[in-house]
Parts: C-alpha cells; structure tokens; sequence
C-alpha cells in the first residue's frame, strides 16, 4: 500500500484545483469558464481547460464528474523537451512532498523511496500521483483523485 508516512503528521484534505470533492459541474464551471472540450467515458464527464497555471508551468487540466459531482482531476504539464520533463518532474514533487509529506513503500517493514519518476501519496481524503513516462515521452502529468474514484481504479 502506498502512503505518506506517518499519516497522522501528514493528513491533509486533498482537493481539485481548490474544489472539494462533490463540487457541481455547473459551480465548478462559473468559477472557471466553459472547458475547451468535454467528453464521457467509464461514467464519467471529462471536462477539459487549456493554458491553466499550476506553479509557473503552463497545463492542461481535465476535471472528472460523476452524479455525486467532482470526482477528481488531471493536469498534463506542456514541456518541450526530456530536461523540461524532469526539471518540472523535480519541482513539482518537491513542491508536493513540502504539502503533503514523504512518500513511503511499505514492503515487508522495510521502507524505501519509490522510484524516481513516479510518486505518490494516498490518504483518506483521496488520492495524489505525479509521474512522468521519459521512455515514451509522455507528458508530466499530476492526478488527484477522491476516495471514491480512487476505489474503482485500485479495488
């Protein structure tokens, strides 16, 4: 399982770009303006916004919506090149191991760093994963996911 350590320390209350999880699609939607595309796939909605600024980098976030409203979300980081990806690979982890802790595997009692270039952090109020794919040039890319979403992609 995979987790900050010592989650009582580290708990926080995860969120989407600010929204709780539920958050509406019409509410999310006034404060951020009409997405650039909108999809459905697996019962989801998939709302899509270009040219949103997460800590100086420039993405393209997606949020998800079921019935029970936001259900999480998806930035791609737009980067030009394999230095680009793991410098903003870099600060972006460093950026979310300063608000969320460390991240731990626990494997037999014995604790060790995961690797490089994927991270993550799972707590009771949801999910967060930053990874990066260098091998097949796939963009930098932070999800955030609730406890309900979380269960469909990892029960």
């Amino acid at each position: 399982m995979l987790g900050a350590q010592d989650s009582e320390v580290y708990e926080k209350n995860i969120t989407f770009h600010n929204f709780p999880w539920g958050t509406s699609m019409n509410d999310f939607i006034s404060k951020m303006g009409q997405p650039v595309s909108r999809d459905k796939n697996n019962g989801l909605d998939s709302l899509v916004w270009r040219n949103v600024d997460i800590n100086g980098y420039t993405t393209y976030m997606i949020a998800y919506f079921s019935r029970l409203g936001l259900q999480g979300g998806t930035y791609y980081f737009v980067t030009h090149n394999l230095d680009e990806d793991i410098k903003c690979y870099s600060e972006m982890r460093d950026e979310l191991r300063n608000k969320f802790g460390p991240t731990r595997l626990f494997d037999g009692g014995i604790m060790r760093e995961l690797r490089p270039y994927v991270c993550s952090w799972t707590f009771p109020s949801g999910y967060v994963q930053l990874k990066v794919n260098t091998r097949f040039e796939e963009p930098v890319t932070l999800w955030y996911s609730s406890p309900e979403l979380t269960k469909q992609f990892f029960d």
